[in-house]
């Protein structure tokens, strides 16, 4: 196991009627102007946004709104939010919805006191300091609500780049998590959100690091109880304990919690952010094709733990040929993802084999020539894995 350093300072509110303490909490971490950021009309219809509208105007709270975050969140919205905050003098944001509102919020968050274009934050330069976010969570899957990441999508010399961030700077200092706020979404969106978590997960799972039982067990039981607990999801779209366990798994998977002590890979979130960039498909949904693509690519430069993927999470018998069972877990993870109404291959996703060319060449530009920890690839092997996808 590594070194490691681990910082987690965000206040979680967890269970009914979560979003009601919106406003101490708000006091608590010392908002005095907040701009409330949101996607579509959904947080409108359900009455959420005049949940929260109530309890800060009943609280003196000053606000201004910005909806329009979208998924596959873009930069258009967020220099339009940095120039209203600037102008509002806005000291807080407040993220009401899932992952890609919260990564617009905390682009928005890093650009108002970045003396520049915020896209150099994305280029590669240090982020130095953001204004608080805090979220009130929609959509259990990209954990956003807990992690120090963020993509957006950007259109550079013709070109849409989608492109990550991260720094401690845009840990959420607050996240309110009601379950029953996820009642509503489609089974679809559902399966999204769990193809995510897991992504998340075996991201920090494909180690080349040794010795870490405890990170690799707590990785296993939370992927297992993902799949103990979306179909029941699925099935029952109000089912409070399969909801409120698919929750905390989406941000217990990307809150850096099961990454400690080791090297995650990425490859696959890589991979599939030039499909989401390219067919503005959900992310979740890309990465059930291109995670298994990936798999298959690398297995063999470490079976053993493959091996120990498919035993420990997917129940296969571990005796026999190992590529053998390697492939056996893959096969039962593919299996579960069209359980679960997921695309696994180009052609239910909506991709296309002719556009390869045009993915590798924007994954160069942001990656560079070679990418991933797991196996280093190179954008030969890119195509490879993407050809595995088709």
């Amino acid at each position: 196991m590594n070194n490691f350093k681990l910082h987690a300072p965000t206040d979680f509110v967890f269970g009914k009627e979560a979003e009601l303490q919106v406003a101490d909490m708000l006091k608590k971490h010392g908002a005095t102007k907040v701009l409330i950021h949101y996607g579509s009309g959904s947080v409108i219809k359900s009455g959420l946004m005049q949940r929260v509208e109530d309890v800060l105007n009943a609280a003196n709270i000053s606000y201004v709104k910005l909806g329009g975050a979208q998924p596959n969140p873009v930069d258009t919205l967020v220099y339009e939010g940095i120039d209203l905050c600037r102008k509002e003098n806005v000291d807080f944001i407040l993220a009401v919805g899932g992952g890609s509102t919260i990564d617009s919020a905390k682009s928005i968050a890093v650009g108002v006191p970045y003396d520049g274009d915020f896209w150099d934050l994305f280029d590669g330069k240090t982020i130095e300091k953001a204004i608080p976010v805090a979220t009130i969570l929609t959509i259990p899957a990209a954990g956003s609500e807990a992690s120090d990441s963020m993509v957006l999508n950007g259109t550079k010399g013709g070109k849409v780049l989608k492109r990550g961030a991260g720094s401690s700077h845009v840990i959420p200092v607050f996240s309110l998590l009601n379950p029953e706020l996820n009642y509503t979404l489609p089974a679809f969106q559902t399966a999204c959100g769990v193809a995510d978590m897991m992504a998340h997960v075996m991201e920090r799972y494909f180690t080349t690091v040794k010795d870490v039982e405890i990170s690799d067990r707590l990785c296993e039981a939370i992927l297992l109880a993902i799949i103990t607990e979306a179909p029941k999801a699925i099935k029952d779209p109000n089912n409070y304990s399969a909801r409120a366990n698919l929750t905390w798994a989406g941000t217990v998977a990307h809150n850096g919690s099961c990454g400690v002590g080791r090297i995650g890979d990425w490859s696959s979130h890589n991979l599939e952010h030039e499909l989401s960039a390219l067919y503005d498909v959900a992310h979740g949904a890309g990465l059930a094709v291109m995670f298994p693509a990936w798999m298959k690519f690398v297995c063999e430069t470490d079976l053993d733990r493959f091996v120990q993927f498919a035993g420990r999470v997917w129940g296969v018998d571990t005796f026999g040929d190992k590529k053998a069972v390697a492939l056996k877990g893959i096969e039962e993870m593919e299996k579960f993802f069209t359980s679960i109404g997921l695309p696994i291959n180009f052609e239910q996703l909506g991709a296309k084999k002719e556009d390869i060319d045009k993915m590798v060449e924007t994954l160069n530009i942001n990656v560079g020539d070679t990418f991933g920890s797991f196996k280093k690839l190179t954008m030969d092997d890119a195509r490879k894995i993407y050809e595995l996808a088709v």
